[in-house]
C-alpha cells in the first residue's frame, strides 16, 4: 500500500464518553480511563458519511466503511488528552480486501494530523507508523514498509488489538501477543481512537470496532 493519500473526515466531539467496556489487557494496566462497547449505539465519537468513507454506531459496534481506494478515515471518542496509556479495541474486518488495514491511534495534537496509529491487515501485516501535518507518513517499523508476522492469524474472524503509547516506547499487540516495539518520543500526549484505511487491491473497506479501552501505563 501506498502510505501518501491521507484526509480527515470527521468531526472531533468535545464531550468525554465513559460507558461500560471490557478489555483483555485491563487488569494488567490498571483501571480504565475510559471505555466503550458501543451498545448504547450513540455516544461521542466522530461519526459521519460522506463520498469517501463513513463512520457510523451500527452491527453492534462502531462501523467504519471506506469507499475510497488507499483512504484513511479515523475518529476520536472525545478532545481529552491522555499521556502513557494503553489502547485496546476488538475489530470485526468484514470485506475481502487483505489489505485492509485497522487499529488505533494515539498522541494526536489537537484537530492536527500529527499523531502515531497502529494497524494490521487480516493478511498477517502490521506497521507501527508517525503521521506529521504536511509529511508523508513514516513506518517507524520495517525500515518505513510494512511487515508481516505469524503471530497475526490471517483471515481471523476478530482481533484484538492493543497498543503502548508512552514513556517514549510504542508497542503493538494483537491477541495478548506483543508484535513490535520501537522508542519515538515525538509526541508525547494527545488524543486517542479508532482507525481504518482502505488498500490499493479493493476500493473498500468494512471494519466494526468494539470495546474499547484506555488504560494508563505503569
Amino acid at each position: 500500500m501506498n502510505i501518501n493519500l491521507r484526509k480527515v473526515v470527521l468531526a472531533i466531539s468535545a464531550l468525554a464518553l465513559a460507558s461500560l467496556g471490557c478489555g483483555a489487557f485491563s487488569s494488567l494496566f490498571g483501571g480504565p480511563l475510559l471505555q466503550d462497547d458501543f451498545s448504547s449505539g450513540s455516544g461521542n465519537w466522530g461519526i459521519g458519511t460522506d463520498a469517501d468513507s463513513s463512520v457510523e454506531y451500527a452491527n453492534s459496534g462502531l462501523q467504519f466503511l471506506v469507499f475510497t481506494p488507499n483512504f484513511i478515515t479515523w475518529s476520536s471518542p472525545n478532545a481529552t488528552d491522555y499521556q502513557n496509556v494503553h489502547i485496546e479495541v476488538t475489530a470485526r474486518h468484514n470485506d475481502a480486501n487483505p489489505t485492509t488495514a485497522f487499529g488505533v491511534f494515539c498522541n494526536e495534537l489537537g484537530t492536527t494530523e500529527s499523531f502515531y496509529y497502529f494497524v494490521i491487515t487480516p493478511g498477517g501485516e502490521y506497521a507501527i507508523a508517525k503521521a506529521e501535518v504536511g509529511q508523508t507518513d513514516i513506518f517507524l517499523t520495517n525500515n518505513d514498509q510494512w511487515a508481516s508476522s505469524d503471530l497475526i492469524t490471517q483471515n481471523a474472524a476478530s482481533y484484538r488489538v492493543g497498543a503502548d503509547c508512552g514513556n517514549g516506547t510504542l508497542t503493538l499487540y494483537v491477541d495478548g501477543n506483543q508484535i513490535a516495539s520501537i522508542s519515538d518520543a515525538t509526541y508525547t500526549t494527545g488524543r486517542v481512537g479508532l482507525i481504518t484505511w482502505s488498500g490499493d487491491e479493493a476500493p473498500s473497506a468494512d471494519v466494526v470496532f468494539d470495546d474499547f479501552v484506555v488504560t494508563s501505563l505503569p
